[in-house]
């Protein structure tokens, strides 16, 4: 399981940096700014072999659940 910043989300707030910065504005009058929105992602092919049950209501509010096996390379 994992919760972490959104990285599509700081991907598009650092576009506004840089158009601001373009624009003609210093970097160091820009303020700080701190992640808003965070994904959870719930791996449950790695909790089954470990015995552990997710419960339905966290699966629900997770952002990408993970179920199967990516492909490997001989599999594409």
């Amino acid at each position: 399981m994992s919760l972490s910043p959104s990285l599509s989300d700081i991907a598009a707030r650092g576009a506004v940096y840089v158009d601001k910065v373009l624009r003609g504005a210093k970097p160091a009058d820009l303020p700080v700014e701190q992640p808003t929105k965070f994904d959870l992602v719930i791996n449950l092919k790695t909790a089954k072999p470990l015995g552990l049950t997710i419960p339905q209501t966290l699966l629900l509010r997770a952002d990408h659940v993970i179920e199967e096996a990516a492909a490997t390379e001989g599999e594409r």
